[in-house]
């Protein structure tokens, strides 16, 4: 899925301190959108301080066969001061169990000895786990986090896991970067290049790893984690991409499925080429709602009083950035980027906007602090490597363009951005899977949250999602903020969450909840 966690979404959380925020706890500042997708801020609020209550300790090794140690985490992994680590090895290929084995780091916070444990997937693909159970453990109401412990990980290919790399793909665009919607012939081509050589790369750099970065190996590779854990059943909470882990998992092994929140749920009817071009619009729509937000407070920002007048004030500073890029490296296409790291949460609308305000007034310092932070990362290789082997891609350029073009049509801010960031997936060398059909088993109830407007992961899916798992309640929140439970600041769909985790049992029917107020 093009955009489901972005691959920029840590760098998102980067933007937001650039722009002067509160850096952003959550399940994606440690992720949705697929391979890649726009770059995304947090999509999450500020996690609120673990309570007094509860202190976190050292938990034992787990006992039995195969245990668990829990040790300091891996130097270089994203675990935050504090963070208990473990590894655990998984076969490469399935297929061959005794074959090759690579490596799983997994992390846990909690009391130790807490009855349950709750394992978390921040989404994706490809995005770190490790730090994530921290965030999610801390956020908890007091009586939910006395009952269970949280584990994550880096999964497969990502991070202190046996990651896959694409090498140093940084060089392969300048700055100030070509505009993504292209102008001619020329620079089409020159952007397809940079999409193949970033496919080479990746070729070159872990071709042995390649063809084994599918979902289903993933989902696999949580039943070897919840075995690891001594739990008969996996109970499972999954952002964005990981509501996509999720279900595989649990229409892999219905029977050893537990309490499960899906929370900004994937489409599982559609391929991932497809699921960006269902994005577009939704993005497209989001970005009239900022709009319209700016316009609202036209006394402080001055860019239109109107959605109509602050978007024409914004391809006006679009124009000026591409004809004289800011501090000469920020132009058209560093602004689009900025534009969409601001579209999965409202919590970074008014930095945005006071970024651009400042820059049509004559200081770019804020502008460039944030597009500087979007460029210093390179491809995120994990979630290009899931993306383009999960399933099918066309693989001749016309089929891209004619799709895109038609796109454009109704999401010209976002229809080439989210192509040039899958685009890699029509040169992709590794064998493609076949996906698990979702839903296709009795599945054991499911709770599913997840607001009307998120861009990343369109409602519509969402719904598809409801009917393939049968029994399933779907409860749907105003507004349009990607990832609710615990980070979103909504009482209600928090309310939904804990309690269905606590006891087991999901909503009597299908709910909805008000949109968190916004900022």
């Amino acid at each position: 899925m093009p955009v489901l966690t972005p691959p920029l979404v840590r760098r998102g959380a980067a933007v937001a301190t650039a722009l002067g925020l509160v850096a952003l706890a959550g399940p994606q500042a440690a992720g949705a959108t697929p391979a890649a997708g726009p770059p995304a801020t947090a999509a999450s609020a500020p996690s609120p301080p673990a309570p007094a209550a509860r202190t976190a300790t050292a938990p034992p090794a787990t006992p039995g066969p195969g245990a668990l140690l829990w040790t300091a985490c891996p130097a270089g992994s994203e675990a935050p001061r504090g963070t208990y680590c473990s590894t655990l090895k998984v076969p490469l290929d399935y297929a061959r169990p005794n074959g090759r084995q690579i490596t799983l780091t997994l992390s846990i916070a909690g009391t130790g000895n807490a009855p349950r444990t709750l394992v978390v997937n921040p989404g994706g693909p490809g995005e770190p786990g490790i730090g994530t159970e921290k965030l999610v453990w801390g956020s908890m109401p007091a009586n939910l986090g006395s009952m269970y412990n949280v584990v994550s990980f880096d999964p497969r290919g990502v991070g202190a896991s046996t990651p896959v790399s694409c090498g140093d793909t940084r060089t392969l665009t300048k700055h100030p970067a070509l505009p993504y919607a292209p102008a001619d012939a020329a620079q089409e081509r020159a952007r397809r290049t940079v999409a193949r050589k970033v496919a080479e790369q990746c070729r070159a750099a872990s071709g042995d790893l390649l063809p084994y970065m599918t979902t289903e190996n993933a989902a696999r590779d949580l039943d070897r984690i919840r075995a690891a854990l001594h739990r008969d059943r996996l109970d499972y909470l999954g952002y964005s991409y990981g509501t996509r882990l999720g279900a595989t998992y649990a229409t892999l092994f219905p029977a050893r499925t537990g309490r499960m929140v899906l929370d900004s749920v994937v489409d599982p009817t559609v391929t991932t080429y497809a699921s960006q071009f269902d994005q577009n619009p939704a993005l497209q729509h989001r970005a009239g709602q900022f709009f319209a937000w700016v316009a609202a407070k036209d006394g402080t920002y001055h860019l239109g009083a109107t959605p109509a007048k602050v978007s024409a004030a914004w391809d006006a500073v679009r124009g000026r950035l591409a004809a004289r890029p800011a501090g000469g490296r920020a132009g058209s296409a560093e602004l689009d980027d900025l534009l969409a790291s601001a579209m999965y949460t409202d919590l970074t609308w008014g930095d945005v906007a006071q970024a651009v305000s400042d820059y049509r007034r004559g200081a770019a310092d804020r502008l460039l602090g944030a597009t500087d932070q979007l460029a210093l990362g390179g491809v995120a290789a994990a979630q290009l490597a899931y993306n383009c082997v999960d399933d099918a891609w066309p693989r001749d350029w016309a089929t891209w363009h004619r799709d895109t073009a038609a796109s454009a049509r109704k999401a010209p801010l976002f229809a080439w951005l989210n192509t040039w960031y899958s685009a890699p997936c029509a040169y992709w060398k590794a064998p493609t899977a076949r996906p698990v059909k979702i839903g296709s088993v009795k599945v054991p109830p499911v709770l599913l949250l997840q607001a009307q407007d998120d861009p990343a992961t369109p409602v519509a899916g969402a719904r598809r999602m409801h009917g393939a798992l049968g029994g399933s309640r779907l409860v749907v929140a105003g507004g349009g903020n990607h990832g609710q439970f615990l980070f979103a600041g909504n009482d209600c769909m928090d309310r939904h969450g804990s309690r269905y985790l606590l006891t087991g049992r999901l909503p009597a029917a299908d709910a909805t909840c008000p949109a968190t107020p916004a900022p």
